[in-house]
């Protein structure tokens, strides 16, 4: 059986124990439904800046601005 490697792309700011919980849970996930052997998951985390992740043509960093400005109105 080959390694599954799950790849985890999201913005920055969790934190390490964030981390440490998504590992955890996901890994205990994939075990169960894949009958893989937890030594056989590796997760890669990839933090990507709002500036560089865009969705239905508007950057992320846009759009979180956009929704900042509403709330302050």
């Amino acid at each position: 059986m080959t390694m599954p490697v799950i790849k985890i792309e999201m913005f920055p700011g969790r934190t390490l124990e964030q981390k440490r919980a998504i590992a955890k849970a996901v890994t205990d996930s994939f075990v169960e439904s894949a009958k893989a052997t937890p030594q056989s998951v590796h997760i890669i985390f990839s933090e990507i800046a709002q500036d560089d992740w865009a969705v239905a043509g508007e950057l992320c960093s846009d759009r979180a601005a956009a929704a900042a400005q509403a709330e302050k109105k």
